[in-house]
């Protein structure tokens, strides 16, 4: 059967906290990769459209393209909350047969290159633009088995600061002639006013559910053909129910592995801090074997208030320190049961690719019994139907002479 391909488009939207381990993943920073046919030696042949660079020369982080942004007032935290989105990122894409179609990689180059400049579009500047990459190394395991080939699957990310141009006015305290009138214009941080919920028929929608629509049109008008259009609010339509499975799964590691890495920076901090302790640390045994006269430097005396205070202080240091002893094991006990959750989703994934693989063996296999006799239905469905309607008439008079 052939297959129909369709252009698609997501939306994601992160918070301050999660901005870079977007950037671990689709800049390839990551030391382990959650999606395990990611294939490290092609690395290069990622392509950037759009990418940003420090005066020295080296790519920013997205964080210190946001900062710069900020300072240069490019944009504005205008009424922003710490748990608010402050990237979005657009992931464009089309099955990966499509392009092996057409042309493969360089193919491909040409394709995204194009859906780049539609997403600037819809974006509205590319001075928000924190990154776009094409992704060339992930391998696609199912065609790359069915042509005996090795097959990656080619995709665009596209990060961005989801920016409104807002309207601040002047109030009454201005005075009656120049209230309500327009103070500034400026472009504020804001993903719920770029992308508003709107309410229809069917309910509240996302108005970036459009974006399927005007993706499609976009590539068909830059002459690109061979594809529909995805559908409206479409995430998982033209993706098997277990490849989309796989993907949810995948969405639970990024927030569990993104947990353990902040529990790994809180334990070298830790660390660190107990190693400074160790090297001043007295035990209780030891600052009580101190005499009310204990000598410091020689000709000086500690009195008993000094003696005493110097005691209660030590007490309390080994006491910290316990604790922090305690803290730290409590940490290693929550990083160990990461890595276990980590473990069992990697195996859920690991189960699901093999049922898919299942079903669709015995699809193959069912489909190899049935298709002639499908496909004679479809040839003489009018001769078929009369010959199976005379037989069923013929087998009724037998059984009504038979009685």
């Amino acid at each position: 059967m052939t297959k129909t391909h369709k252009t698609f488009i997501r939306n994601n939207s992160y918070t301050t906290g999660k901005v870079s381990f977007v950037e671990g993943h689709n800049e390839r920073k990551n030391k382990n990769p959650i999606n395990a046919d990611v294939v490290p030696e092609r690395a290069d042949m990622n392509v950037h459209y759009h990418q940003n660079f420090t005066p020295g020369g080296t790519p920013e982080t997205y964080h210190q393209t946001i900062d710069r942004l900020l300072d240069e007032r490019k944009i504005v935290k205008h009424n922003f909350k710490p748990n608010s989105a402050i990237i979005d990122e657009f992931i464009l894409d089309i099955n990966t047969s499509y392009f092996e179609e057409n042309g493969g990689y360089e193919f491909a180059k040409k394709f995204y290159e194009e859906a780049y400049r539609y997403a600037v579009s819809e974006v509205g500047s590319e001075d928000y633009i924190l990154s776009a990459v094409l992704h060339a190394d992930e391998r696609n395991k199912d065609i790359s088995e069915q042509l005996g080939r090795d097959i990656y699957h080619y995709h665009l990310h596209v990060v961005y600061v989801p920016v409104v141009q807002k309207e601040l006015k002047w109030t009454k305290r201005a005075g009656e002639d120049l209230a309500g009138k327009v103070k500034e214009v400026i472009p504020q941080i804001n993903h719920t006013e770029k992308w508003p919920r709107k309410k229809t028929s069917r309910g509240y929608i996302n108005e970036y559910s459009k974006l399927q629509d005007r993706f499609y049109e976009h590539m068909k008008a830059a002459g690109f053909d061979g594809f529909e259009r995805g559908e409206r609010g479409s995430t998982a339509e033209h993706l098997d129910v277990n490849t989309f499975k796989r993907q949810q799964e995948e969405k639970k590691l990024v927030i569990v592995s993104e947990q353990v890495e902040k529990k790994e920076a809180r334990l070298e901090k830790l660390d660190a801090q107990i190693s400074v302790k160790e090297k001043a640390k007295a035990t209780i045994a030891e600052v009580e074997s101190m005499g009310h006269k204990l000598p410091v430097v020689p000709g000086v005396h500690l009195t008993d208030e000094e003696a005493k205070r110097l005691k209660t202080l030590a007490k309390k240091s080994v006491s910290t320190d316990k604790r922090a002893d305690d803290l730290k094991q409590k940490l290693v006990a929550q990083q160990r049961d990461y890595e276990s959750r980590i473990r069992e989703m990697q195996s859920t994934i690991t189960s699901i690719s093999r049922d898919r693989d299942s079903w669709k063996a015995n699809y193959e296999r069912l489909w190899d019994e049935v298709k002639e006799f499908i496909h004679a239905i479809r040839k003489i469905p009018n001769r078929l139907r009369t010959f199976l309607h005379e037989i069923g008439v013929t087998k009724s008079k037998d059984r009504e002479v038979s009685r």
